[in-house]
């Protein structure tokens, strides 16, 4: 079966092109992944305009059925490669292959690591990514969370609710963050300590997360490294593009693997474009906003595309 259009993701951007491709009548499948990308983990999102307050997972679970209400085909599934003929593409999942006139790039972002040892070990047993999703597990507890930027004030704040004590670990000279949640944090008092100019050396535990071992340029001359006991650590530093099907298909990135877009979300591949968090077009604002409004665009230009192609 040939589809007019196949959307790799399933995020904002991939269920925000799904619904404006079914009000072009074009015949449209996504192909999920992990669905709903980072936003179905993202805890409260107060930010999306006419939404008051909502879980970033319930957001998802809207758009979902907002998409399968118009027609769109979501199936389950890892893209493990796009291959491009003078027919269109074909699309194949670890069980299945599927051919389209057109393509919608919209895979997100991965998150970074810390890549110490021990870390991979650990995880699930001390050591976390997604605050939303095992925060609640350290009630009562201690934790800290590494990273020094917007998301990771949010997981503080969110953290808050459960932990008695936090840890916001900084590798810079200073917390960048929305003055919202930067307040936010602030009025936490002594739950919160920031630790500014300390980085994570090691992470220590057999079978548990025991400790930190930290590192900072405030020590004094002989003093070089602190432990720090604690329950749980949140690893927050970002995201990195995957690459692997920009490179399949030829599409030009930029230096840090983000795909490279015009005001039309067309890459410099015929017939593939690209919307979300794994393109340059906004630069480092990423947002569901941003997300969404892409892939709304991405799929008006599919629709161009196709129509011109017939």
């Amino acid at each position: 079966m040939k589809y007019d259009l196949i959307i790799v993701g399933s995020g904002a951007a991939g269920l925000s092109a799904a619904l404006y491709a079914r009000r072009y009548a074009m015949k449209t499948l996504v192909i999920a992944g992990e669905f709903g990308g980072e936003t179905s983990t993202a805890g409260k999102i107060e930010n999306y305009p006419g939404i008051i307050s909502i879980d970033g997972g319930d957001f998802m679970l809207t758009m979902k059925k907002q998409v399968e209400l118009v027609g769109a085909e979501l199936k389950e599934g890892r893209v493990v490669s796009i291959e491009k003929d003078n027919k269109g593409f074909a699309v194949k999942t670890e069980k299945e292959t599927f051919e389209a006139g057109t393509v919608i790039l919209a895979i997100g972002s991965q998150r970074r690591h810390l890549d110490l040892p021990n870390e991979k070990e650990l995880v699930g047993k001390g050591v976390h990514y997604c605050w939303t999703c095992d925060g609640p597990l350290y009630g009562g507890k201690k934790v800290a969370m590494v990273g020094g930027g917007d998301s990771s004030v949010k997981g503080v704040n969110f953290l808050a609710e459960y932990a008695d004590k936090i840890y916001l670990i900084v590798r810079n000279k200073e917390v960048i963050a929305e003055p919202i949640n930067l307040e936010q944090m602030k009025k936490l008092g002594n739950k919160v300590e920031v630790l500014l100019e300390h980085e994570v050396k090691e992470i220590v535990g057999e079978k548990m997360l025991e400790k930190l071992v930290l590192s900072s340029s405030k020590h004094e001359a002989g003093k070089e490294l602190d432990d720090l006991v604690i329950d749980g650590v949140f690893i927050e530093i970002g995201f990195d593009p995957d690459t692997t099907l920009a490179k399949q298909l030829g599409v030009e990135t930029d230096q840090k693997g983000y795909m490279m877009v015009d005001n039309g979300m067309k890459t410099n591949v015929h017939g593939v474009f690209a919307a979300g968090d794994a393109t340059n077009h906004f630069g480092s604002f990423k947002q569901d906003i941003t997300a969404s409004a892409m892939g709304a665009v991405a799929a008006t230009s599919a629709y161009e595309y196709v129509k011109s192609h017939a």
